[in-house]
């Protein structure tokens, strides 16, 4: 009997978690099984395995081959486990001799001809090997510089399985990968699109810095053309620079969903995403059979924007509530339960009716008003809520569509939005809240203080506006986020009169805000 044992790493949720490779060759008739519940990608890793294994000139053999993947109760997945598996082969055949086989750990595809291909997820088996305490991690060649993002751990990049023979052999050396990690991601701070590009729309403008300042949802409501979508889609480049720490957060969560681009090893600037209005709810929230991280976790620390609004389907949009609330996304199985982070910025856009131009001073609308408290309709009042924002982006004007555009640009207002960010980040010393909107009634009751002329205004537009509990907090946010960016500590009348009129929505009585 022959054995072996090669250590690799298995992704669960946002974690890897270590996983042996226990490989046994005994006389009998010639089988090859794999145990530990393995999944439909492992089990056809044995033609991988036993083509690529040939035809990198070892032998195969020609006996009872057993592979059992430990501990037997965790799930595996996917094709990272090739490259052990035939390790383990040829070691427990004594075509592989290294004493330093246990200092490392191993992933990677094989293909027939012997290749190693890429994974999903190397980050996180990365920190799983250094947790592990091993001297190394054994990584495919376009895995190698997303793997470097972990420090005081020596990466080997592959390519092929002749390539990690020769160099547990002796016969080759490979240099490992290595790299200042924090210049790279300072030199990829980069935004190609600009504020300075959109004519007009002054007030959409100054409502967006206000979100990007205090991490508020919005919802910008406008006929076909207003310029929506250009707005949104500038929305990353007022905001605050991700952090380090950020940035390996983001990065993780785009190796485990096999989003990470070609040869991209670090995402330096926040993600936005734009699904479109037919996704699924397990596509847009996360979920499968072996849960991936949804559009929502690849917003985090970023923003999701959702065109359309009320054409996502119901079940799709009433998940987001959780994770607004929580900053989290909880997928149930019967086996296990996996979180996956969703700290995100809500931009939603919608037409104000069906035809798109309900208010519009150039066309008409054709929309009954059933039609449009229906198209309404389909945006629950629990979700309209818990967006803090709420504006009317209009139709430009002639002068605006052909006037030189002189609007300010990103880095300014990015500025003012990082200032107003390091306030409050200063005034929440001691606690996890990095900005206004994750402000709990606690905090907002202790550090949203009044004077006496804003108080009497609040009072007033709660009877007129009758506003709930959860918009009575958001206009609070908002307003403070306000007075943040104005460098004042007191909630004035101003600051409470603007936060109010983002509201346009709580009025039911009107169908367009106006």
């Amino acid at each position: 009997m022959l054995l072996a044992k090669i250590e690799s790493c298995s992704v669960l949720g946002m974690e890897a978690a270590a996983v042996n490779v226990e490989v046994d060759i005994s006389n009998g008739l010639p089988a090859f099984s794999i145990v530990g519940l393995p999944d439909t990608a492992i089990q056809e890793s044995r033609e991988r395995v036993r083509s690529g294994i040939s035809n990198s000139e070892f032998e195969f053999p020609l006996k009872r081959i057993t592979v059992n993947l430990a501990p037997a109760d965790i799930r595996k997945e996917g094709p990272s486990f090739d490259l052990p598996i035939a390790l383990g082969i040829l070691s427990a055949t004594k075509q592989l001799l290294s004493e330093k086989l246990s200092d490392y750990l191993f992933v990677g595809e094989l293909s027939l001809s012997g290749k190693i291909r890429p994974v999903s997820g190397v980050l996180s088996m990365a920190l799983c090997a250094k947790k592990q305490n091993k001297k190394g991690f054994i990584v495919p060649e376009g895995n190698a510089s997303e793997a470097a993002l972990v420090k005081e751990l020596e990466i080997i990049p592959v390519s092929s399985l002749r390539e990690v023979i020769d160099f547990f052999s002796g016969k080759k050396e490979i240099t490992p990968v290595s790299g200042d990690i924090e210049k790279f991601f300072e030199n990829n701070l980069y935004h190609e699109l600009n504020f300075s590009d959109i004519k007009g729309q002054e007030h959409a403008k100054r409502a967006l810095e206000i979100a990007a300042a205090g991490g508020h949802n919005v919802l910008m409501i406008g006929p076909p053309g207003s310029g929506k979508t250009m707005l949104a889609k500038r929305m990353p480049t007022i905001m605050p620079n991700m952090t380090f720490e950020e940035a390996i957060d983001v990065t993780k969560i785009y190796s485990i969903a096999g989003a990470l681009q070609s040869k991209q090893s670090l995402i330096a600037t926040r993600p936005f995403r734009a699904p479109h209005h037919t996704i699924s709810t397990a596509g847009l929230v996360g979920g499968g059979q072996y849960p991936r991280p949804g559009e929502i976790s690849l917003s985090h620390n970023g923003v999701l924007f959702l065109d359309e609004f009320p054409e996502f389907s119901k079940s799709a949009l009433e998940v987001l509530r959780q994770p607004l609330e929580d900053g989290v996304v909880t997928i149930s199985r019967a086996l296990s339960t996996f979180t996956f982070p969703a700290t995100f910025m809500l931009v939603t856009a919608m037409n104000p009716c069906r035809c798109g131009y309900l208010g519009d001073k150039v066309r008409e609308c054709t929309c009954l008003p059933s039609h449009i408290r229906q198209y309404r309709g389909r945006i629950s009042g629990p979700l309209i809520n818990r967006i803090d924002i709420q504006i009317e982006v209009p139709r430009l004007t002639k002068n605006e569509l052909v006037g030189v555009s002189i609007g300010e640009s990103s880095e300014k207002i990015g500025k003012r939005v990082q200032e107003a960010r390091e306030r409050q980040q200063k005034n929440a010393k001691g606690t996890n809240i990095t900005c206004n909107a994750q402000m709990s009634p606690r905090i907002i009751k202790k550090r949203c203080k009044l004077s006496d002329s804003a108080q009497n205004l609040l009072e007033n537009a709660i009877d007129k506006l009758s506003l709930s509990g959860r918009a009575y907090d958001k206009v609070l946010k908002v307003s403070k986020t306000i007075s943040d960016l104005a460098g004042k500590e007191l909630i004035e009348t101003e600051h409470l009169a603007e936060a109010l009129q983002y509201r346009c929505l709580d009025n039911t009585t009107n169908y367009y805000c106006s």
